[in-house]
């Protein structure tokens, strides 16, 4: 068994997931994976099934942040010392997977597959989001986060258990927040990305709106009065 588990979250993916994981299998054979499908409609199970994937398939859709605590609950399960968020759509590259483990071993809670720590943003409503954000995170933590959205994360054993023990914890920009708050020790590394090869991301110009003031209301006001169980 492989000291990192790769969780491969995957909604709706019938178009790209063969292609990631065959990758992941072919050149990357040295890391354990799991594909959890999140109830998806179209042939995603189906595909999984037929290649012989490491799958747990769920009944029905639970979102991201369930697919992804079903993929760490697994992983504590498993007695995995990492587990790396990944996503199904081909946007993640693979190749940045060792050094982000590299980094994570420097005695971190989470490394951030970073866009940012070396390069600037550009422009554009998205990037203005990710300013924000970042300042929100600067501003009640202290701890300046380059690219709070990038969804490549590796976790700690600790945080595996984290979020595999509590409910409500997303792997998004203010659980972020919230684990610094509470003493996680966080990093980044840079990455590159991929653009999005097939199907249409959620994230469209009036819910990435909506995502953004969501996570901006969640720093400042709701994260203040959670309870860490």
């Amino acid at each position: 068994m492989s000291e990192l588990l790769i969780i491969i979250p995957a909604y709706n993916e019938e178009e790209s997931i063969e292609k990631v994981v065959s990758f992941i299998q072919e050149k990357y054979s040295c890391y354990d994976y799991v594909v959890v499908n999140d109830g998806s409609k179209d042939k995603t199970a189906d595909i999984c099934k037929s290649k012989g994937y490491e799958l747990i398939d769920l009944p029905i859709n639970l979102g991201l942040t369930g697919a992804f605590q079903t993929g760490l609950k697994y992983a504590w399960k498993k007695g995995y010392q990492y587990a790396i968020q990944f996503d199904a759509d081909g946007q993640h590259r693979p190749e940045f997977i060792e050094p982000m483990l590299t980094k994570i071993k420097e005695g971190y809670d989470i490394v951030i597959g970073s866009r940012f720590l070396e390069e600037k943003k550009g422009k554009g409503l998205r990037m203005l989001g990710s300013n924000l954000l970042t300042m929100a995170i600067r501003l009640t933590t202290g701890v300046k986060v380059n690219d709070p959205t990038s969804g490549m994360r590796i976790f700690s054993k600790n945080m595996i258990k984290e979020f595999a023990h509590n409910i409500n914890y997303g792997p998004e920009p203010d659980t972020v927040s919230y684990l610094i708050k509470n003493g996680a020790k966080i990093a980044e590394v840079q990455v590159k990305m991929q653009d999005r090869e097939f199907g249409e991301s959620y994230l469209n110009a009036v819910n990435a709106a909506k995502y953004m003031f969501k996570m901006l209301i969640s720093i400042y006001i709701v994260q203040n009065f959670r309870k860490r169980g």
